[in-house]
């Protein structure tokens, strides 16, 4: 079982999803990293949610950046949205991340922010260790 489920929206998100994995590798967390589009497979993403065993989402997206708030309106777990930046200089994903509406929380940390994302997924997870 992976303590975090880190799920991107596309290949290119690859530099930042290796960001997420060094911070949680060197804390020695354990993860579980997907390449998921809300977009272009929605079911794949439904069926991972739903069989997934994680106690964080984080989640990686650009442009729109709907995978974060997907994931939250699918899950009751915390989800920890990345915004990527892109033409708008990631501008349009940090807004799309932000702005979830009301009983749809996600979390959200600056563009290309995987690093931080990581360590708030363990700073979440010693709270379970308590």
């Amino acid at each position: 079982m992976a303590d975090v489920a880190i799920i991107s929206g596309s290949a290119s998100d690859a530099a930042i999803t290796d960001k997420v994995r060094k911070v949680l590798d060197e804390n020695k967390v354990s993860y579980d990293a997907q390449i998921i589009s809300a977009h272009r497979d929605p079911d794949k993403l439904d069926a991972y949610i739903k069989s997934s065993n994680a106690k964080i989402f984080i989640a990686i997206a650009g442009l729109s950046a709907a995978l974060p708030g997907v994931i939250a309106s699918k899950s009751d777990k915390p989800v920890i949205g990345v915004p990527v930046s892109g033409t708008l200089n990631g501008m349009d994903a940090l807004l799309s991340i932000a702005q979830m509406p009301k009983g749809v929380p996600v979390a959200c940390v600056g563009v290309d922010n995987g690093d931080n994302a990581a360590w708030l997924a363990v700073r979440i997870l010693k709270l379970t260790r308590m």
